[in-house]
This record gives structure tokens, sequence and C-alpha cells, in this order.
């Protein structure tokens, strides 16, 4: 794949985009990808407090800062939002959004439940509007390749996905039950996300277990079993350590083969092993020992990234009606398996 370019659209102005809050996640997801993007310009940035807003806005060069959420979205001047606000507040202020008449951005896990999810998915469906979940790793053309490579080997028989996410402060926001918090809504939503994706149908939550924080109400860690009708089987595990490496892999046992990709997540990074069945004698067929990098696509590495493939096709949705790939009804059916999870395994949703 080396010289891809993702050719720029003639005659189209930046899509101006607004940031709700100053979350860390930003930085990496949107103002670094938008250097890479002419499609689109980071034009306001809002917090709470307004000496945050404009300290954000003066160290990454943001022109407008806002005290309040409800002010950017008051701006006529912005086009879209970008909403990496904790768990629970991405479906009120996504709706928020909508109402407003700005294309949405929005961090996964799209909402705090597949109920709420779906109001969302509603309102994107009676507006004009691209209202797109964050899954970036879709975006990227390693996963392009992944499915290909899955597709060539036959029927899936069985997928397993891990994610292992390092979270030191036992006080982070991640482990807070009313903000969203839990491996599974965190690193787990990207684990049946992919899975969902790989599999092409909609699974059944055949068994969950979680170990919690003290409280019992957040998992520090969730493995579950899914079901596909199709006779498909599938198994994830998710987890915060406190020490230890991160991972986001994932293996597809197929009816001609095997795949394996380590760091889905990241796949900029990531690597891409195919490993075909013992092919007949005269099949011209090679086992692939050697994987496919993800990254060397020939833009560049701030516009190899996920974030940067994502930013691009969100500013293609708006400017062009590319299609959404991570649409609303994408987020409530990854939800759904969330929500079912959460009850096999003897806990509340979120």
């Amino acid at each position: 794949m080396a010289g891809v370019a993702w050719p720029r659209l003639p005659n189209v102005d930046p899509l101006r985009i607004g940031v709700l809050g100053t979350a860390r996640i930003a930085t990496t997801a949107l103002l670094g990808p938008a250097a890479s993007v002419p499609e689109v310009t980071v034009a306001a940035v809002a917090a709470r407090d307004r000496s945050r807003a404009l300290a954000y806005a003066q160290e990454y060069q943001i022109p407008v800062a806002y005290d309040s959420y409800d002010a950017l979205l008051a701006d006529p001047d912005i086009d879209a939002v970008y909403n990496p606000l904790p768990n629970s507040l991405h479906g009120p202020w996504t709706l928020m959004a909508i109402a407003a008449g700005k294309h949405v951005l929005c961090e996964k896990p799209f909402a705090s439940n597949a109920a709420e999810a779906g109001l969302v998915a509603a309102a994107t469906a009676t507006s004009r509007l691209v209202v797109m979940e964050a899954m970036h790793y879709r975006y990227h053309p390693m996963i392009g390749q992944l499915r290909e490579a899955v597709h060539s080997l036959g029927k899936v028989q069985h997928i397993q996905a891990w994610t292992s996410f390092t979270i030191r402060d036992p006080e982070d926001i991640r482990y807070d039950y009313a903000l969203g918090g839990g491996a599974l809504m965190d690193g787990g939503c990207y684990a049946v996300d992919c899975i969902r994706m790989l599999a092409g149908e909609e699974p059944s939550v055949a068994g969950a277990v979680a170990d919690t924080e003290p409280s019992g109400l957040v998992d520090r860690a969730m493995a579950a079993r899914l079901a596909f009708p199709s006779g498909t089987t599938a198994w994830f595990e998710s987890a915060f350590t406190r020490d230890g490496d991160f991972r986001a892999d994932v293996h597809v046992v197929c009816e001609r083969g095997t795949v394996w990709v380590r760091n889905f997540i990241a796949a900029h990074d990531g690597e891409l092993y195919v490993t075909p069945d013992e092919p007949a004698a005269d099949s011209g067929e090679e086992e692939t020992d050697e994987p496919s990098a993800g990254a060397g696509l020939g833009l560049g590495s701030a516009a190899d990234t996920t974030f940067a493939w994502q930013l691009r096709a969100f500013a293609r949705a708006i400017t062009a009606g590319a299609p959404v790939e991570t649409s609303a009804e994408n987020a409530v059916a990854t939800l759904q398996v969330i929500d079912d999870t959460y009850r096999a395994a003897g806990l509340t949703t979120r």
C-alpha cells in the first residue's frame, strides 16, 4: 500500500470543529491529526472553567475559548463538535449538539447504554447531520486488509480479542461508575465492535465473568463468551492493570486458515499475520510468516494514524456524503452487547 494518498476535496472550506472539554484524548484524536488534514480546522474549545479553556486554547493555538459547552454549541460559525467528555456525558451532549445543528464526532463508547444510544440514533435519523462514533481503528487501511484476509479464508469459526489498558491511578475517572466507568466500557467496547465487524452478524452473550474494584460496581476486568446465529463463536477479555503492557489483539479462526492482528486499535503501529491452512501442492500459495505492518502508507507518520484517517472520513461524510461506518446505529448494536455482558456477569448496566 506504499504511496497511497487521500486526495483533498477541491474548493471546500475547512470544517470548523469545536472541542467540548479539555480531555487528554483530544490532543491525540483531534488536535494532532488536524494539522495533517486540511479539510478541517479546530476553531474553538469550551470548558466549564474559563481559565482552563483559555490556557488550553493558548497552548494549542485554538482561536476561540468558551467557558461553557452551551456557548460553543450556540456559535453559528462552528460546523461540528468533537465530544471527548466522560462516558456518561457522551449521549447527553451529543444530543444537545444535534439539537444545535452541529455534526458530531463522539468518543467511544457512544453512550452509557444501548437505550441512550438509541435516543441519539433516533435524533440523528431525523436530522441531516453526520454523527459518528470515534471507533478510529475502523478507518485505517490495515483494517481493510484484515477484513479482506478474513473473507479470503472462508467462514469465520471463532474470534478471540484481548484489550488491556494500564491505569495506575485508582482514582482515575474510568473507575467511576457514575461516569460510565469500567474495563468493558473503555477498552472492551473496541473488542466488541471488532468482533461484530469480523463476524458480520449480531451475537448473543453466552456467559460472562467480571473482576470488580472494591465497590463491586465497576469492572476492572471482564471476560465473555459470544454466540452468533451462524454458529460462529467468540471470546473476549478486557482489563485495566496497574502495571503491565498495553494490549489490543484479535485472532480469527476461519475455515481455511487463521488471521492475527497485534494492536488493532492503533492499527498504524499494528501488525497483521495471515496463515492459510496447508495449501495444495500445485496451488502456489504460501504461508505468510512475515506480518503486514500498519504504518508506511505513504502519507507520513502523523497522517497515517488511525485518528487522521478517521478525521478525513468524518470530513468527507459531511462535505461529500461519504458513508459512515461507525454510525449511531452501529454504536447501538455494540452497546447492546455491552449491556448484555454486564447483566450476564451479574453487574448493572452503566
